[in-house]
């Protein structure tokens, strides 16, 4: 995967239905990736949508759990953290009909912001890393296929500026 491309895709899944099985998330912790989409195996696609599903729900009111979740923080100075979410979601269920999935778009709040959230390129280094580190172990196929990655794409929702590790972050 030179220059950051997102990686190629890989078996599609038949539907979302398979977001219904927890069992999927069983033995990792979830999150919202600063890093590009193209970068996770079909776990991880699959797992953020969910995540990011459950956030746009809290940062819209709908639930009363997760919302002091450290990763929210972002969303949540954004002048309209439900709009900056959407946009987060669409860039997920983009990447998913790139591979193929099907990703119900319906569940994607409406209006979405086209301004772009600052993320520091030190977040990004740690989370590309944490990613390997995971996907080593349980998808060593596209290990492969960002481990020479030298440029690191983020999600485009977030814009790279210089920086550490974000304080909300639980540096592992």
């Amino acid at each position: 995967m030179a220059g950051g491309a997102a990686p190629a895709a890989t078996s599609p899944l038949p539907s979302e239905s398979l977001l219904a099985d927890p069992s999927i998330l069983r033995g990792s912790l979830v999150r919202l990736w600063s890093l590009h989409p193209g970068y996770l195996d079909s776990q991880g696609l699959v797992a953020l949508w969910r995540e990011a599903l459950l956030a746009q729900k809290v940062l819209t009111g709908k639930t009363r759990g997760y919302k002091n979740h450290p990763q929210l923080e972002r969303f949540k100075e954004y002048v309209h953290p439900s709009q900056a979410i959407a946009a987060y979601l669409f860039s997920i269920w983009e990447e998913a009909c790139r591979r193929g999935y099907r990703f119900d778009r319906a569940k994607i709040g409406s209006q979405r912001t086209g301004r772009r959230i600052a993320v520091a390129k030190g977040q990004l280094r740690y989370e590309f890393e944490w990613l390997c580190s995971k996907l080593k172990k349980r998808s060593p196929k596209q290990y492969r296929k960002i481990a020479s990655v030298k440029k690191i794409r983020p999600h485009p929702l977030f814009r790279p500026v210089s920086g550490p590790v974000a304080d909300w972050e639980r540096v592992q």
